[in-house]
């Protein structure tokens, strides 16, 4: 009996990041709490870093493209968790919580 080698193709990793991104999504949308949030928005990002690996491996002679893609997403990753948290010590500070429910002032 065969295992079928199903780990090291496109699809598998393109599977992977598909359920990532719907874990972002979906913890976006039912987050009660804006670190929730933040946590599932890092999920998309980490999707797309993943996406653009598997075609880097799969679909392109040049494997330096996909790196600094990938590269470049963790360094906008970094930045947009350390903008938010601010926004959320700062939020915090004034609103006593961090539930987007109770911030509603802030929608304008």
């Amino acid at each position: 009996m065969e295992i079928p080698v199903v780990y090291n193709t496109l699809e598998t990793y393109l599977l992977i990041a598909a359920l990532l991104f719907g874990f972002g999504i979906y913890g976006m949308l039912k987050n009660r709490s804006l670190i929730g949030i933040l946590i599932s928005a890092e999920l998309v990002l980490c999707a797309a870093s993943v996406n653009f690996m598997a075609f880097n491996r799969f679909l392109v002679a040049d494997p330096a493209v996909g790196q600094i893609f990938a590269l470049f997403i963790m360094g906008l990753a970094a930045a947009e968790a350390a903008i938010i948290l601010s926004i959320i010590v700062a939020v915090y500070r004034n609103y006593k919580s961090i539930d987007p429910e109770e911030t509603a002032e802030l929608a304008g």
